[in-house]
């Protein structure tokens, strides 16, 4: 078991691997990491605390087996940001129409609909950009107060019940770390982790609070995903142990275009520091929903 099809101890780029249903087993994880992955993600954003210990369980063998050591690394979840419901379940938008959204949990409909984050009423101001459904809807804001925004449908026009919401030109008063990502948190480095991705940031602060509650049992990844964290880009490679550079959500934030620029610009700080740094890729939408 100890020759593999490659040679992970002697790639300089490593391989980091996401794993899911299809590919949870111990024959799947013997067969990955023999093709060459080196790091195994475990998403919590999807599972349960049992289906990750049994992930864990499965991935320990396999490195007892091949006498060679595997990381695994918890992405935590992160703060998610959408939409209530709508009384039909989804509806129809015109470029141009008026669009509001409130603070109600009453179903929406063509002319409105719920949105439960007073943290972001809070950020929005005049002219700002909302984005829903990973960019799909971009709606500018005409007016706003504490629980309300008057928008501007700009682009897009499906919309469905719970959609995302991002807000890339304001930094949000919320913690990169909510109750659920905690009692992840705490659960992940009861099964010994080695990294612990973490979601959302936008200051130095959030690597402080995620540092403070891990103790040392783990090392930090910052995921870099919000325009805010570029803005500190210097001093949150300073603080973490490594980096992320999560292109599909940070596309979705500044505009993919921008993407290839920033992201030449964080290896480049993080190789200057001696310090770990992956590249997600993502599939381009249009290669599914534009696939004959």
């Amino acid at each position: 078991m100890k020759n593999s099809l490659v040679s992970p101890a002697f790639r300089h780029t490593k391989i980091v691997a996401t794993l899911g249903p299809s590919t949870s087993t111990l024959d799947g994880i013997r067969a990955l990491h023999l093709h060459g992955v080196n790091v195994f993600r475990l998403n919590f954003s999807h599972g349960t605390h049992e289906d990750h210990a049994a992930r864990v369980a499965a991935i320990r063998a396999v490195e007892k087996e091949c006498g060679r050591p595997i990381a695994i690394m918890a992405d935590l979840q992160g703060p998610k940001l959408r939409l209530a419901t709508f009384a039909a379940g989804a509806i129809q938008l015109v470029a141009g129409q008026s669009f509001r959204l409130d603070m109600s949990m009453e179903p929406g409909d063509e002319r409105r609909a719920g949105m439960p984050h007073p943290e972001i009423f809070a950020a929005l101001k005049p002219g700002m950009d909302l984005l829903l459904d990973d960019g799909k809807v971009r709606l500018e804001v005409i007016d706003c107060g504490p629980d309300f925004a008057e928008t501007r449908v700009v682009s897009g026009t499906a919309l469905s019940n719970r959609k995302g919401v991002n807000v890339p030109s304001a930094a949000l008063g919320i913690s990169a770390l909510t109750e659920k990502d905690c009692a992840d948190l705490a659960f992940a480095l009861d099964q010994g982790v080695d990294w612990v991705a973490l979601s959302f940031v936008q200051r130095p602060e959030d690597i402080e609070q995620a540092k403070a509650l891990i103790g040392g049992r783990a090392a930090v990844v910052a995921k870099m995903e919000k325009p805010q964290a570029i803005d500190h880009l210097d001093a949150i490679v300073a603080l973490a142990d490594g980096v992320m550079v999560a292109r599909g959500d940070l596309g979705v934030e500044i505009g993919s275009e921008k993407v290839p620029l920033i992201q030449k610009r964080i290896i480049r700080e993080v190789n200057a520091r001696g310090k770990l740094v992956i590249t997600a890729t993502q599939m381009l939408d249009s290669m599914i929903a534009s696939a004959p």
